[in-house]
């Protein structure tokens, strides 16, 4: 019963963020593109994670 709604949310989106960097590493997109959307999830998280679900590259 520690975990605050907060918490919980913070939870789910540490989530995303991660399956966004795993489904990126396992696409068909060339190394330099992997790196920059994994270099732009993980310094502007909310607007990375969003900008990847409508832009991102697309799994093989």
């Amino acid at each position: 019963m520690g975990l605050e709604i907060g918490g919980i949310l913070g939870l789910l989106w540490l989530v995303l963020v991660i399956y966004a960097i795993v489904k990126t590493v396992d696409s068909g997109a060339t190394t330099g593109a992997k790196v920059l959307w994994i270099v732009l999830i993980l310094v502007l998280p909310v607007i990375g994670v969003i900008l990847w679900l409508l832009l991102g590259p697309k799994r093989r």
